[in-house]
């Protein structure tokens, strides 16, 4: 080992980190030995490959916040309800309209999500009507919880910004949309 704990020629690897075996031929065929690592050395380079990679190529603490939230998010027991409907990709441009509001619709078994996206907020409404606890997921710790009536409808005056998804709570289930970008 150097003094920076990496393998040198002396410890069967050449420069560029191949077993060089225990004759330095470069080849295991010749004396039919299979080279020995040590278990610690390795765990010792991955770790110092690590903290290199941390301080040269750092993740983006906004990218590790999401990732971590997503995963805090996940649950086996939430049905996923699927985009049928966004205005963007299905519907026909209105001439004259400069920011047409978003329409989205998302369907899970029998339950369908009607959301309107626009400037001032969401406005969305739960069929077959019946009351909700919805919450908009956004970024890093970002949650909005909304409430829908007895109707099935509900409005939030913040408009999502980035990507976004809707958990809705309905009696016993839970059911999350796919995620969108605003």
């Amino acid at each position: 080992m150097s003094e920076d704990g990496f393998p040198t020629a002396r410890d069967g690897f050449d420069a560029t980190g191949s077993d060089t075996g225990p004759d330095d031929t470069g080849s295991d065929a010749d004396t039919g030995a299979e080279a020995v690592v040590d278990a610690d050395a390795l765990d010792a380079l991955e770790e110092e490959l690590r903290q290199t990679a941390a301080v040269l190529d750092p993740l983006p603490a906004g990218l590790l916040q999401l990732a971590m939230d997503a995963y805090a998010l996940h649950d086996l027991d939430a049905r996923i309800a699927e985009l049928t409907f966004d205005s963007l990709v299905d519907a026909v441009p209105v001439r004259g309209v400069d920011d047409p509001p978003r329409m989205l619709t998302f369907q899970a078994g029998g339950l369908t999500v009607d959301v309107e996206v626009n400037g001032d907020g969401l406005l969305g409404q739960v069929l077959p009507a019946q009351p909700a606890h919805i919450e908009v997921l956004g970024g890093p710790g970002a949650v909005r919880p909304l409430t829908a009536d007895g109707m099935g409808r509900f409005a939030g005056d913040t408009p999502p910004a980035g990507p976004f998804a809707l958990r809705l709570r309905t009696g016993g289930e839970v059911i999350v949309t796919e995620w969108l970008r605003a």
